[in-house]
Protein backbone atom coordinates (compact mmCIF):
# COMPACT_ATOMS: atom_id res chain seq x y z
CA UNK A 1 0.00 0.00 0.00
CA UNK A 2 1.35 3.41 -0.99
CA UNK A 3 -0.09 6.91 -0.48
CA UNK A 4 2.70 8.67 -2.39
CA UNK A 5 0.61 9.08 -5.53
CA UNK A 6 -2.29 10.59 -3.56
CA UNK A 7 0.04 13.11 -1.92
CA UNK A 8 1.63 14.03 -5.25
CA UNK A 9 -1.80 14.42 -6.89
CA UNK A 10 -2.97 16.65 -4.03
CA UNK A 11 0.19 18.73 -4.37
CA UNK A 12 -0.28 19.27 -8.10
CA UNK A 13 -3.89 20.40 -7.56
CA UNK A 14 -2.68 22.92 -4.97
CA UNK A 15 0.19 24.14 -7.18
CA UNK A 16 -1.96 24.42 -10.30
CA UNK A 17 -4.73 26.21 -8.40
CA UNK A 18 -2.26 28.71 -6.96
CA UNK A 19 -0.91 29.51 -10.41
CA UNK A 20 -4.45 29.83 -11.76
CA UNK A 21 -5.46 32.21 -8.95
CA UNK A 22 -2.41 34.38 -9.61
CA UNK A 23 -3.23 34.46 -13.31
CA UNK A 24 -6.90 35.25 -12.55
CA UNK A 25 -6.00 38.62 -11.01
CA UNK A 26 -4.88 39.97 -14.37
CA UNK A 27 -7.93 38.82 -16.35
CA UNK A 28 -10.37 41.59 -17.44
CA UNK A 29 -14.06 41.07 -16.56
CA UNK A 30 -15.23 40.42 -20.14
CA UNK A 31 -12.44 37.87 -20.63
CA UNK A 32 -13.36 36.22 -17.33
CA UNK A 33 -16.96 35.80 -18.54
CA UNK A 34 -15.68 34.19 -21.73
CA UNK A 35 -13.47 31.86 -19.68
CA UNK A 36 -16.48 30.89 -17.56
CA UNK A 37 -18.44 29.91 -20.66
CA UNK A 38 -15.46 27.93 -21.93
CA UNK A 39 -15.22 26.06 -18.61
CA UNK A 40 -18.94 25.35 -18.67
CA UNK A 41 -18.66 23.89 -22.17
CA UNK A 42 -15.57 21.92 -21.14
CA UNK A 43 -17.38 20.47 -18.12
CA UNK A 44 -20.33 19.53 -20.35
CA UNK A 45 -17.99 17.79 -22.79
CA UNK A 46 -16.20 15.81 -20.06
CA UNK A 47 -19.53 14.82 -18.52
CA UNK A 48 -21.13 13.72 -21.79
CA UNK A 49 -18.01 11.83 -22.84
CA UNK A 50 -17.92 9.89 -19.57
CA UNK A 51 -21.66 9.24 -19.56
CA UNK A 52 -21.46 7.57 -22.97
CA UNK A 53 -19.29 4.86 -21.42
CA UNK A 54 -22.25 3.38 -19.53
CA UNK A 55 -22.88 -0.30 -20.24
CA UNK A 56 -26.29 -0.54 -18.57
CA UNK A 57 -28.43 2.61 -18.69
CA UNK A 58 -30.96 1.17 -16.22
CA UNK A 59 -28.28 0.84 -13.53
CA UNK A 60 -27.22 4.46 -14.10
CA UNK A 61 -30.83 5.69 -13.90
CA UNK A 62 -31.50 3.67 -10.74
CA UNK A 63 -28.30 5.02 -9.17
CA UNK A 64 -29.23 8.61 -9.95
CA UNK A 65 -32.77 8.20 -8.61
CA UNK A 66 -31.64 6.56 -5.37
CA UNK A 67 -28.79 9.06 -5.06
CA UNK A 68 -31.20 11.97 -5.53
CA UNK A 69 -33.54 10.63 -2.83
CA UNK A 70 -30.76 10.09 -0.28
CA UNK A 71 -28.91 13.29 -1.18
CA UNK A 72 -32.05 15.41 -0.96
CA UNK A 73 -33.04 13.94 2.39
CA UNK A 74 -29.52 14.60 3.73
CA UNK A 75 -29.45 18.04 2.04
CA UNK A 76 -25.86 17.50 0.85
CA UNK A 77 -26.02 20.46 -1.51
CA UNK A 78 -27.22 22.75 1.29
CA UNK A 79 -24.43 21.57 3.59
CA UNK A 80 -21.73 22.16 0.96
CA UNK A 81 -23.11 25.61 0.13
CA UNK A 82 -23.25 26.58 3.80
CA UNK A 83 -19.63 25.48 4.13
CA UNK A 84 -18.80 27.48 1.01
CA UNK A 85 -20.49 30.61 2.36
CA UNK A 86 -18.58 30.25 5.62
CA UNK A 87 -15.31 29.90 3.71
CA UNK A 88 -16.17 32.92 1.55
CA UNK A 89 -16.64 35.05 4.65
CA UNK A 90 -13.49 33.58 6.21
CA UNK A 91 -11.32 34.39 3.23
CA UNK A 92 -13.03 37.74 2.63
CA UNK A 93 -13.37 37.36 -1.14
CA UNK A 94 -13.48 40.49 -3.22
CA UNK A 95 -16.45 41.95 -5.06
CA UNK A 96 -17.34 40.92 -8.58
CA UNK A 97 -17.05 37.14 -8.13
CA UNK A 98 -19.63 35.48 -10.35
CA UNK A 99 -19.16 31.90 -9.16
CA UNK A 100 -19.66 30.74 -5.59
CA UNK A 101 -16.80 29.07 -3.80
CA UNK A 102 -18.99 25.99 -3.34
CA UNK A 103 -19.60 25.73 -7.09
CA UNK A 104 -15.90 25.91 -7.82
CA UNK A 105 -15.23 23.29 -5.14
CA UNK A 106 -17.88 20.92 -6.51
CA UNK A 107 -16.79 21.28 -10.14
CA UNK A 108 -13.13 20.67 -9.38
CA UNK A 109 -13.76 17.82 -6.91
CA UNK A 110 -15.86 15.89 -9.41
CA UNK A 111 -13.47 16.53 -12.27
CA UNK A 112 -10.47 15.35 -10.24
CA UNK A 113 -12.10 12.35 -8.53
CA UNK A 114 -14.73 10.89 -10.86
CA UNK A 115 -13.40 8.48 -13.44
CA UNK A 116 -11.78 5.14 -14.07
CA UNK A 117 -8.26 6.54 -13.64
CA UNK A 118 -8.98 7.53 -10.03
CA UNK A 119 -10.50 4.16 -9.11
CA UNK A 120 -7.90 2.06 -10.93
CA UNK A 121 -5.10 4.24 -9.57
CA UNK A 122 -6.36 3.70 -6.02
CA UNK A 123 -6.56 -0.06 -6.52
CA UNK A 124 -3.05 -0.10 -8.03
CA UNK A 125 -1.66 1.91 -5.11
CA UNK A 126 -3.61 0.03 -2.43
CA UNK A 127 -3.10 -3.53 -3.68
CA UNK A 128 0.19 -3.39 -5.59
CA UNK A 129 1.85 -0.39 -3.92
CA UNK A 130 2.42 1.27 -7.31
CA UNK A 131 1.60 4.87 -8.23
CA UNK A 132 1.96 4.97 -12.00
CA UNK A 133 -1.64 5.95 -12.72
CA UNK A 134 -1.71 8.53 -9.93
CA UNK A 135 1.47 10.16 -11.23
CA UNK A 136 -0.04 10.40 -14.72
CA UNK A 137 -3.25 11.80 -13.26
CA UNK A 138 -1.29 14.31 -11.16
CA UNK A 139 0.23 15.82 -14.29
CA UNK A 140 -3.18 16.06 -15.94
CA UNK A 141 -4.71 17.66 -12.83
CA UNK A 142 -1.90 20.22 -12.66
CA UNK A 143 -3.00 21.62 -16.01
CA UNK A 144 -6.72 21.28 -15.28
CA UNK A 145 -6.50 22.99 -11.89
CA UNK A 146 -4.72 25.98 -13.43
CA UNK A 147 -7.51 26.51 -15.96
CA UNK A 148 -10.29 25.88 -13.46
CA UNK A 149 -8.86 28.17 -10.76
CA UNK A 150 -8.43 30.98 -13.31
CA UNK A 151 -12.16 30.87 -13.95
CA UNK A 152 -13.75 29.42 -10.79
CA UNK A 153 -11.50 30.84 -8.08
CA UNK A 154 -10.53 29.65 -4.62
CA UNK A 155 -12.99 26.74 -4.52
CA UNK A 156 -10.72 24.83 -6.90
CA UNK A 157 -7.80 25.06 -4.47
CA UNK A 158 -10.00 23.86 -1.60
CA UNK A 159 -10.92 20.79 -3.65
CA UNK A 160 -7.38 19.53 -2.95
CA UNK A 161 -8.62 18.55 0.52
CA UNK A 162 -11.36 16.43 -1.07
CA UNK A 163 -8.84 14.84 -3.43
CA UNK A 164 -6.62 13.91 -0.48
CA UNK A 165 -9.44 12.42 1.62
CA UNK A 166 -11.36 10.69 -1.19
CA UNK A 167 -8.37 9.13 -2.94
CA UNK A 168 -6.73 8.30 0.39
CA UNK A 169 -9.81 6.40 1.53
CA UNK A 170 -9.98 4.52 -1.77
CA UNK A 171 -6.35 3.44 -1.39
CA UNK A 172 -6.92 2.45 2.24
CA UNK A 173 -9.99 0.37 1.37
CA UNK A 174 -8.66 -0.95 -1.96
CA UNK A 175 -8.13 -4.49 -0.68
CA UNK A 176 -11.78 -4.79 0.34
CA UNK A 177 -13.49 -2.91 -2.50
CA UNK A 178 -11.35 -4.15 -5.41
CA UNK A 179 -13.40 -7.38 -5.95
CA UNK A 180 -16.61 -5.35 -6.24
CA UNK A 181 -15.14 -2.74 -8.58
CA UNK A 182 -15.34 -4.77 -11.76
CA UNK A 183 -14.89 -3.00 -15.12
CA UNK A 184 -18.70 -2.91 -15.42
CA UNK A 185 -19.11 -1.35 -11.97
CA UNK A 186 -16.45 1.27 -12.70
CA UNK A 187 -18.15 2.09 -16.02
CA UNK A 188 -21.55 2.68 -14.37
CA UNK A 189 -19.94 4.57 -11.48
CA UNK A 190 -18.12 6.82 -13.94
CA UNK A 191 -21.28 7.33 -16.02
CA UNK A 192 -23.30 8.37 -12.96
CA UNK A 193 -20.61 10.83 -11.89
CA UNK A 194 -20.28 12.15 -15.44
CA UNK A 195 -24.01 12.90 -15.67
CA UNK A 196 -23.67 14.91 -12.47
CA UNK A 197 -20.87 16.82 -14.24
CA UNK A 198 -23.30 17.55 -17.09
CA UNK A 199 -25.53 19.24 -14.51
CA UNK A 200 -22.53 21.21 -13.26
CA UNK A 201 -21.72 22.33 -16.79
CA UNK A 202 -25.28 23.55 -17.32
CA UNK A 203 -25.12 25.43 -14.03
CA UNK A 204 -21.85 27.12 -15.04
CA UNK A 205 -23.46 28.22 -18.30
CA UNK A 206 -26.39 29.68 -16.36
CA UNK A 207 -28.89 27.38 -18.07
CA UNK A 208 -30.00 25.59 -14.89
CA UNK A 209 -29.66 25.73 -11.11
CA UNK A 210 -29.46 22.02 -10.36
CA UNK A 211 -28.51 21.02 -6.82
CA UNK A 212 -25.85 18.68 -8.17
CA UNK A 213 -24.37 17.72 -4.78
CA UNK A 214 -27.63 16.03 -3.85
CA UNK A 215 -26.93 13.45 -6.58
CA UNK A 216 -23.47 12.48 -5.30
CA UNK A 217 -24.68 9.30 -3.51
CA UNK A 218 -25.40 7.92 -7.01
CA UNK A 219 -21.66 7.30 -7.39
CA UNK A 220 -21.82 4.91 -4.42
CA UNK A 221 -25.09 3.28 -5.47
CA UNK A 222 -23.81 2.41 -8.98
CA UNK A 223 -21.28 -0.31 -8.00
CA UNK A 224 -23.65 -1.62 -5.30
CA UNK A 225 -26.45 -2.09 -7.83
CA UNK A 226 -23.99 -3.71 -10.26
CA UNK A 227 -23.02 -6.18 -7.54
CA UNK A 228 -26.69 -6.99 -6.77
CA UNK A 229 -27.47 -7.48 -10.47
CA UNK A 230 -24.46 -9.82 -10.82
CA UNK A 231 -25.96 -12.12 -8.16
CA UNK A 232 -28.84 -12.88 -10.49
Amino acid sequence: MSFTGVIVNTGTVLAGSLLGLLFKKGIPEKVNRAVMIALGLFTLYIGMDGALGAQNALIVVASLVLGAIVGTLLDIDGAINRLGLWAERKFNRGEGEKVSLAEGFMTASLLFCVGAMTVNGAIEAGVQGKNTLFYTKALMDLCSSMMLAAGLGLGVMLSAAFVLVFQGLLVLLAGWIAPALTPEAIAEMTAAGSLIMVGLGLNLLGVTKIKVADYLPAIVFAPVICWIVSLF
